[in-house]
């Protein structure tokens, strides 16, 4: 009898798995740049009226938003009345107290009072739809009432 034994053919050799978390946390960053946050979907024609003399809001306190205007070509069997959309379906002004109240359920009690209504209302949608909205955020106690603009010459508005 020999000492030595000769060495089983083991097959194939194991993988090497060292740069793996690599490539991993590499698709990680891919996906968190190209990944873009999904906003509402718009149901109406939102074209902002422009003002010059503007400014933004802060990124730290939370916003909601209401769009106001028509319904755009895709959604006509809404009507061809201004309507309100909240979130991503329309909704009626009897709506607005209640998607308040889950927009401040949804966030922290110490940011409640920073929470910003934004309007974002059509250049061509009626102005008693948004007085019925500022009743209804009035009746809720949310006065804090942004306009969403764009940048621009005043006298274009009227066109």
């Amino acid at each position: 009898m020999s000492k030595f034994k000769k060495k089983k053919d083991g097959g194939l050799a194991p993988i090497n798995t060292a740069s793996l978390p690599d490539i991993v946390f590499m698709l990680l960053f891919f996906f968190m740049v190209a990944t873009v946050m999904r906003e509402d979907t718009l149901k109406i024609k939102n074209s902002l009226p422009v003002a010059d003399q503007i400014e933004k809001l802060d990124k730290k306190n939370p916003v909601s938003y209401i769009y106001m205007g028509k319904p755009s070509e895709n959604y006509r069997s809404a009507g061809t009345v201004a309507r309100i959309q909240l979130n991503d379906d329309f909704a009626s002004v009897g709506e607005v107290a209640s998607f308040i109240a889950a927009e401040r359920a949804a966030l922290r009690e110490e940011l409640i009072p920073f929470l910003t209504v934004s309007l974002k209302v059509d250049r061509d949608a009626n102005m008693g739809i948004v007085g019925d909205v500022k009743q209804e955020l009035r009746k809720v106690n949310a006065l804090k009432i942004n306009y969403t603009t764009g940048t621009g010459d005043v006298s274009t508005n009227m066109e």
